[in-house]
């Protein structure tokens, strides 16, 4: 991608027709922006509660399966990496009831008191439930490296 930043390379590229423009990137980097997989499960990804997040996190991995039966590594990691956020997003809100976990001096601001059996910990355990799942499924592993060798 040279001096292009990962989100600039990404933008307007349709990744089901050029799934060879996919680099994996690290992280749930481009979840937000690779396309058409961000518009078929951004609207799914939801973790307000755990009632919420259980639908969610269900939804997306069988998604994350769909996309695996159809040969789709893209979309199968697309589906991976919003499961990790997921989990991310939610143990944030879990840590830190605003979301924000640093003071505007760039101090980290202390952790919420109930954190740790909080509606957002017991969502963000949906979701890192399926999405450890997912990044260890065997199809998954295999669609990962052939892509990967493909890059190279």
């Amino acid at each position: 991608m040279g001096n292009t930043s990962y989100a600039d390379a990404y933008r307007g590229i349709d990744f089901r027709t050029h799934p060879e423009k996919y680099r994996i990137g690290r992280g749930e980097q481009g979840v937000l922006i690779a396309e058409p997989y961000k518009s078929e499960i951004l609207p799914h990804w939801r973790f307000k509660t755990p009632e919420i997040a259980r639908k969610s996190a269900t939804t997306i991995y069988a998604m994350f399966q769909e996309y695996l039966q159809q040969g789709d590594f893209v979309g199968a990691d697309m589906a991976r990496k919003f499961l990790q956020m997921g989990f991310t997003r939610a143990r944030r809100y879990a840590n830190h009831s605003s979301g924000t976990k640093y003071a505007a001096d760039g101090t980290i601001l202390p952790q919420a008191e109930n954190w740790a059996d909080s509606p957002k910990a017991q969502a963000a355990a949906v979701f890192y439930e399926h999405y450890a799942r997912a990044k260890d499924d065997p199809l998954y592993l295999r669609l990962r490296d052939e892509h990967k060798r493909r890059q190279h």
